[in-house]
């Protein structure tokens, strides 16, 4: 029986350019759900169809077709009525082409077991309600199935392939699509638009600034002059049955008084060693940077992961070992400040910086609570993935711990860095406006794990200390993609025209705001008080193609109104999602 791809004739309802973005849309979904999704399930049967449903309109389109199309070039009459339908020009006809035998390149067995996840498992029911089983039942299981068989198949993971092998016949609501589709422009739409008013914001703040020669100032990006010694600590927390170590970073003199501190915590399925340049030039000038492992959410238990040892991308109960692991670490060093620093060490003003999942880490630590917030997490989770906001693969997975508020609160942590943090919706409102210490976050545009639009623009508005920046860096993207491996390189190449900074540039950024907050914050220095401005982002930004823009607690009215407004234009509901109904 041939293979058939139903399709709706929706130029009854639809005009003309709606159709061809429709039709481009669909090919769409369907590739990213083909790199989405999977956990082993073996169709007996073939699918004989798919169908775009708008109902009540139904059209049928051969996967045949397109098999002859994809391997031969040649459309025949069936695929010719969608592709004059859609006004589909040579160039349209070429993309179709690569659309349908682009081969993602994926090793199927890591595959299946990230589809096995609750995080994988998210983003099936997340394509499963735009591609349903007859009935309009979630398509789960069939797209699980395809995505894994054809991922294993000499072919390999192709959309093409993945038509060929769906198990049973599967349809497309094309208004749900449709949804999705204004969803996506508008997230775009979004991220130009506050890129441009928190630069619009930080122009109004500088004006209002007493003028700053920078240039005849101290080059916080160049290394200090205290020099670098590393020693490394393994720990073990009985009281947890719990051991990691320790990388620490101290200058070879010691500045005088005494030695500021500060804690680095990194991201999930990272590591002590990839902030190792940060804290080399908070050290070189004269503090001790502590950088601890946290096992459970690091490089490691993802290579446990990747080899079948864990289930999981992390434990969930890394939401309480990490702030455990840091306020442990900070005992450590009271009980060795005198035998091994000379009590030189300061251990009631520590600074502490959060990459990611070190950013929630660092915010739990600072006073963000309670910890999580199931209030929030569940109203925000039951929106699923509907909002766009990847963060909440990580976030939602606090709503399997056990239904206990935390309160992780460290006095000795006096200043916060949250970087690309983690943390909008597993504190909310409430939670971050809990927080009276001085807080930085930091945010990149190019970010497609913590999106800025949701997380960083979303929350800062809700913190309430007085000392409070935001900084925003054009062109940054979660991590340092020069450091890819050979796996995920091959998948930054399928991008097209992707236009990056350079990471020296990002890395000039940070190191050079970082020092100065934890200068003025961490050791009591007001002679860095002057970096801390929005002019000072600007400087570093002079004649670059990607700016970093600065604005500070004078700006968070401001921003509120914008978002209020935003969501207003929009038809956006309190969570920040497109109602359904329209």
């Amino acid at each position: 029986m041939p293979f058939q791809l139903t399709l709706l004739r929706s130029y009854t309802i639809m005009p003309a350019p709606r159709i061809q973005l429709f039709l481009r849309r669909c090919l769409v979904s369907l590739a990213l759900g083909a790199s989405a999704t999977v956990a082993i399930t073996i169709p007996l049967e073939a699918a004989e169809k798919i169908s775009f449903i708008y109902s009540p309109f139904v059209e049928s389109l051969e996967i045949s077709s397109l098999e002859i199309f994809a391997e031969e070039g040649i459309i025949n009459q069936d695929l010719a009525f969608y592709l004059k339908l859609a006004k589909a020009d040579e160039k349209d006809k070429k993309l179709l082409r690569e659309v349908l035998t682009k081969r993602i390149e994926v090793d199927p067995i890591l595959l299946s077991r990230l589809l096995k996840t609750d995080e994988g498992e998210r983003l099936l029911n997340f394509f499963g309600e735009y591609l349903n089983l007859p009935g309009g039942r979630n398509g789960f299981y069939a797209l699980r199935g395809a995505m894994i068989l054809s991922a294993f198949d000499e072919e390999g993971l192709t959309l093409l392939n993945f038509l060929r092998r769906l198990g049973t016949n599967i349809q497309l609501d094309v208004r749900k699509a449709l949804i999705l589709a204004k969803e996506i422009k508008l997230v775009v739409q979004g991220t130009k638009y506050f890129i441009a008013e928190i630069a619009k914001l930080s122009e109004q703040e500088i004006a209002e600034e007493t003028f700053v020669n920078f240039a005849q100032l101290p080059d916080l990006r160049r290394s200090g002059n205290f020099g670098i010694k590393k020693q490394t600590w393994n720990l073990t927390d009985k009281s947890r049955e719990r051991t990691f170590y320790v990388n620490i970073y101290q200058p070879e003199q010691w500045r005088p008084g005494q030695t500021p501190v500060v804690i680095i915590s990194h991201g999930l399925g990272s590591r002590p060693e990839e902030f190792a340049e940060k804290a080399k030039h908070l050290a070189s000038y004269g503090f001790v940077v502590v950088l601890p492992q946290h096992p459970g959410s690091d490089a490691q238990y993802a290579q446990g992961f990747r080899t079948g040892y864990h289930r999981d991308i992390f434990s969930v109960n890394a939401f309480i070992d990490r702030p455990l692991d840091i306020s442990f670490t900070l005992d450590e060093l009271e009980r060795r400040n005198s035998t091994e620093f000379g009590s030189r060490l300061n251990l009631e003003q520590v600074g502490i910086y959060g990459h990611s999942f070190g950013g929630y880490t660092a915010l739990a630590l600072a006073g963000a609570s309670p910890t999580p917030n199931f209030e929030q997490l569940e109203r925000d989770c039951a929106f699923e993935l509907q909002q766009l906001n990847t963060a909440l693969l990580l976030e939602c997975r606090a709503l399997k711990l056990e239904r206990q508020d935390h309160n992780f609160r460290d006095e000795r942590i006096q200043a916060v860095i949250a970087s690309n943090a983690v943390n909008a919706s597993i504190f909310g409102e409430r939670g971050m406006s809990q927080i009276q210490i001085p807080v930085g976050m930091g945010a990149g545009s190019y970010d497609p794990a913590t999106p800025f639009l949701f997380e960083q623009t979303r929350s800062f508005p809700w913190l309430d200390t007085p000392e409070r920046y935001l900084v925003l860096e054009q062109g940054k993207t979660h991590i340092d993609l020069s450091k890819l491996d050979g796996g995920a390189s091959k998948l930054l190449k399928m991008v097209p025209a992707l236009d990056l900074p350079s990471p020296q540039l990002i890395s000039e950024y940070e190191t050079a705001m970082t020092l100065a907050f934890f200068e003025v914050y961490i050791a009591n220095n007001p002679d860095y008080r002057a970096y801390l401005q929005p002019s000072y982002a600007s400087y570093l930004s002079e004649g670059e193609k990607f700016k970093a823009y600065m604005i500070t607690g004078a700006s968070s009215e401001s921003l509120t109104q914008v978002i209020e407004e935003w969501k207003k234009e929009h038809g956006l509901d309190g969570a920040g999602t497109t109602s359904k109904n329209q």
